[in-house]
């Protein structure tokens, strides 16, 4: 089935339950009002909704709606937790390699993993606000889970069980403040403003044989000013699988329902052409494509984000259908300009 977070003024929305097709909508006020409380009586709630789901895609819901994304929060307004991890080795390379620094041996057997804030998403079709183009806006289009309860000391592949719900997000990256907060010794903090979420957020049976084994094998397209840049693969080059990345977690504590894991960036490998490595899916965040500069010319000439510019990211099924919707935003001043 597939979920969304209709906004109604509230600070969790209204929780809403998608047809498969997105072109119709349901409120789920009469099982849940939030999703919080669906992935706290998962058991319970879930069948609900399911039954609520088949009808809407077979026509017979009563009340439904035309769906709008306009009109979404964050599938998962506010979270217990949002751990973003790094799964995608390649762009680890690419970075390292960029700088002439060596990929430490650990990274290829324990993810690389921060805590961002979890307080305040952004919806699918909000604006990204941010106090200067100084900072160096980027864009990150990542695939990430929304978690049941997993005990501490699971496994990764006990972890798989652990997934209820899978969604597409633009972590939004300051790159100019990143250096110095690394130089402290603490990780990101300012540097990791609000995640946004697409639209809906579907269940493991919406993907079909596209996920396997905690990867989503299908294409994160983003289309930055309206030129598309990345057509990159989430599947096979994520050294990291979803389980993984949640028994990390689960090691030293306990792993609560309504907890989100992100993937990191979506990265695929360079192929070897005339000599030179070149990069033909492209590039899921404005950084890698100035490492892949940087490698190839010597120095970066893609500049980040600017104010007035946009930026969608999508996933679209093998039928070529969107499965979890878009997201399409542009980037503001606070001011709004």
């Amino acid at each position: 089935m597939k979920l969304a977070t209709y906004k109604d003024g509230s600070r969790d929305g209204q929780l809403v339950v998608v047809s498969r097709d997105l072109g119709t909508a349901h409120y789920a006020t009469g099982i849940a009002s939030k999703l919080q409380q669906v992935l706290d009586d998962w058991g319970f709630l879930s069948p609900q909704l399911q039954d609520l789901y088949d009808q809407l895609n077979n026509g017979r819901a009563r009340h439904a709606f035309p769906f709008d994304p306009a009109r979404c929060m964050a599938p998962l307004p506010r979270a217990y937790q949002w751990a973003d991890g790094s799964a995608y080795i390649n762009h680890v390379e690419l970075v390292r390699k960029a700088r002439n620094s060596e990929v430490p041996e650990s990274f290829y057997t324990d993810p690389l993993m921060y805590q961002g804030g979890s307080d305040d998403f952004i919806g699918p079709c909000d604006d990204v606000v941010v106090p200067s183009e100084a900072m160096g806006i980027d864009f990150e289009a990542e695939i990430a889970v929304i978690t049941g309860d997993v005990k501490m000391g699971t496994n990764a592949n006990q972890a798989l069980d652990g997934i209820r719900l899978v969604m597409i997000a633009n972590d939004v990256s300051l790159r100019n403040l990143i250096p110095a907060e690394l130089a402290k010794g603490f990780g990101f903090f300012q540097a990791k403003p609000a995640t946004a979420f697409g639209p809906v957020a579907v269940t493991l049976d919406e993907l079909g044989d596209a996920w396997d084994h905690g990867r989503l094998h299908l294409t994160v397209q983003s289309t930055w000013n309206g030129r598309k840049v990345g057509m990159c693969d989430a599947g096979p080059e994520m050294t990291f699988h979803f389980g993984q990345l949640i028994a990390h977690i689960a090691k030293t504590r306990n792993v609560r329902a309504g907890s989100i894991v992100g993937s990191g960036t979506v990265s695929n490998q360079g192929v070897e052409q005339d000599g030179r490595t070149e990069w033909p899916k492209g590039y899921s965040c404005i950084a890698e494509k100035r490492c892949i500069e940087t490698i190839q010319d010597g120095k970066p000439s893609t500049e980040f984000m600017k104010f007035g510019d946009t930026i969608r990211i999508e996933v679209k099924g093998k039928d070529g259908a969107s499965i979890f919707g878009a997201i399409d935003q542009a980037i503001a001043s606070p001011e709004g300009g």
